[in-house]
């Protein structure tokens, strides 16, 4: 009886504990919550833009053409969450800035920008462009320019490095780590399933350097895009190509030459206009258009300008959609960030049934992946195209693979010149582990009541019969995407094959080639959907599935600044994998029903 007393006192106690700790949890979530909205709406209205005014552009780590989902469990786990920055918020930010009176000079502030690719600088150029022809001034300021940073930096009408800093340009290439000794003393054997001579992804498992035929295609786009990004500096700096081309080869002499200060040597070789700290950038600018109550210029953020110019209402008329698919193509449902084969096909049913969407312009930035998910797309993008609907493809950094296979059969394709695509091709790979195992002392053994049951196993050798069944779905896949660019693309068969075997292109050489149709940005492409279906280019609309409220409120709190991660990777094996194999991570998550995939390992776009 006591006994029994005792439990129910110790149990009524835990439970008191437990409700006490839950209400304490909520209640300190619900200030947290409540004092970041506090804060964001008394910052929205505390916001203004003085008569006269610098805008500061300060894109954060990646720019991107779609934030990745906000996802609690990631955010507060040691992954944490990568900051990005929204390219069409940059693009929309200067676009209104250059018909603000109020806004005299754009400063691109670059310090905390981590990657922005040639493809998206081009396209934010353009906004840059029609800034200056407005009669603004451009100006450009960082610690120290890193290559992606500083062509981003040459748009400018001033570049200013500080004293401590320089200008980092090396050039382009593309270095892989090779596993075919290491899997080879491991006593693992890797199963690759492949077509075609440049489909090299699988190459590190394979060999222990890269081949004579990749070397050849990798060499080819990438001078390509290193000729692009030298023309244009040269031409936006107005230097020779000889002084480029000595400052990035023999920086060694460069730097020899001014006793290593780096910043003095980017000022010698015209790659920047002055040397400057940061009190004297602020005096400048103090000068040229006034100073705030805070002691620096008058100035506005361009998270806040975006704000305050945005209307939040969506007047819902005739329009242009707009669908992004970024990220790497997997089955079923996947949040942004990802395509999801599923979940993006449902998005374009969605633009298809949509009376008020007339054409749909879907803008992709992606290396592939599933097979099955991308053939999923191009069946709905189809489907679209068969209501009547026309479809514009917008290629951004990348849309090669599976990125390519549902962008052919688009009625237009549109890449920027530093734009990777095609790699039309297939692989699929399967380990096996059983010599390793063996030495081990491990063994396996089983019966079954068919000659392939239970053989599809890595702790098996691979059964001659499952590999000849696999290699002949390989090259059905293989024949299938060359049968859809062929048809997309208005060729024979034969056209496509010889710029098939995964090679990967340019912009430039795929519209050459007729892989895509013209070179331009998303604006480009939204104004040809626009005269396709007769409607005016401004009439668009973005679309996209809704996120649940959980989702709604933690990117609220995320872009709000206010959240950061502070826990790192605690396992040395994981770290390793981190950084040895990120690739080979993404493809293991791609999950292709057979797999089989159009992936392209090799685009990691400049």
């Amino acid at each position: 009886m006591s006994e029994n007393k005792k439990r129910g006192f110790f149990s009524k106690l835990g439970g008191a504990i437990d409700a006490t700790r839950r209400w304490t949890l909520n209640i300190i979530f619900l200030v947290i919550v409540g004092g970041i909205a506090m804060a964001i709406f008394s910052s929205v209205q505390e916001v203004s833009v003085p008569d006269r005014a610098v805008l500061v552009l300060a894109p954060e780590g990646v720019v991107v053409d779609q934030l990745s989902a906000v996802d609690a469990f990631s955010q507060l786990s040691a992954q944490g969450l990568p900051q990005e920055t929204l390219l069409a918020d940059l693009i929309e930010t200067v676009n209104l800035a250059s018909e603000d009176p109020r806004i005299e000079i754009l400063l691109l502030k670059l310090d905390d920008l981590d990657h922005i690719g040639m493809s998206k600088t081009l396209e934010l150029s353009e906004a840059i462009q029609g800034f200056r022809e407005n009669g603004k001034t451009i100006v450009a300021t960082a610690n120290h320019y890193n290559q992606d940073q500083y062509l981003l930096a040459s748009f400018a009408d001033q570049i200013f490095v500080h004293n401590m800093g320089g200008v980092g340009i090396e050039g382009f290439a593309v270095i892989r780590n090779y596993f075919r000794e290491a899997i080879d003393k491991l006593n693992i054997r890797f199963h690759v399933f492949k077509v075609g001579n440049f489909k090299s992804a699988v190459e590190p498992l394979l060999r222990n350097d890269m081949s004579s035929a990749a070397k050849e295609a990798n060499r080819a786009w990438l001078d390509q895009l290193w000729n692009l990004y030298r023309d244009t500096v040269v031409e936006r700096r107005g230097i020779s190509v000889s002084k480029f081309d000595e400052y990035v080869n023999h920086i060694d002499r460069v730097m020899a030459e001014v006793g290593g200060d780096a910043a003095q040597a980017a000022l010698d070789y015209g790659l920047v206009d002055g040397i400057i700290s940061r009190p004297m950038l602020r005096d400048m600018l103090i000068e040229r258009v006034g100073e705030n109550d805070e002691g620096s210029f008058q100035q506005s953020y361009f998270r806040d300008y975006l704000a305050l110019n945005r209307s939040l209402l969506i007047e819902v008329k005739d329009s242009v959609g707009i669908i992004v698919a970024s990220g790497n193509i997997v089955d079923g449902e996947r949040p942004e960030g990802s395509i999801g084969g599923d979940s993006l096909a449902r998005l374009i049913r969605k633009a298809r049934l949509d009376k008020n969407i007339k054409a749909l312009v879907l803008r992709i930035d992606s290396g592939g992946g599933s097979a099955f998910a991308s053939e999923v797309i191009r069946a709905e993008l189809q489907k679209l195209q068969e209501a009547g609907k026309p479809l514009v493809v917008s290629m951004g950094s990348m849309a090669a693979s599976g990125g390519y296979w549902i962008a052919a059969g688009a009625d237009e394709v549109w890449a920027t010149p530093a734009t990777l695509t095609g790699s039309i091709g297939i692989f699929g790979a399967f380990p096996t582990v059983d010599n390793m195992l063996q030495d081990l002392g491990v063994s396996t053994d089983g019966v079954g009541t068919t000659a392939v049951a239970g053989k599809l196993r890595p702790d098996l050798p691979l059964d001659p019969i499952l590999a000849s069944a696999i290699q002949s779905g390989v090259e059905y896949g293989y024949r299938r995407f060359i049968n859809i660019v062929a048809d997309g693309r208005n060729k024979l068969v034969e056209q496509v094959e010889p710029i098939a075997e995964g090679r990967v292109w340019s912009g430039i050489d795929a519209q050459q080639l007729g892989l895509v149709d013209k070179l331009g940005g998303l604006q480009q492409a939204i104004n040809s959907a626009a005269s396709l279906a007769g409607l005016d280019p401004a009439d668009t609309r973005l679309l996209s599935l809704p996120l649940s409220p959980e989702e709604e409120l933690m990117r609220m709190i995320l872009g709000s600044g206010l959240v950061k991660s502070a826990l790192s990777a605690s396992s040395p094996l994981v770290s390793v994998l981190n950084s040895v194999l990120p690739a080979w991570r993404d493809v293991l998550a791609l999950k292709d029903s057979r797999g089989v995939y159009a992936y392209c390992l090799m685009c990691v776009a400049p």
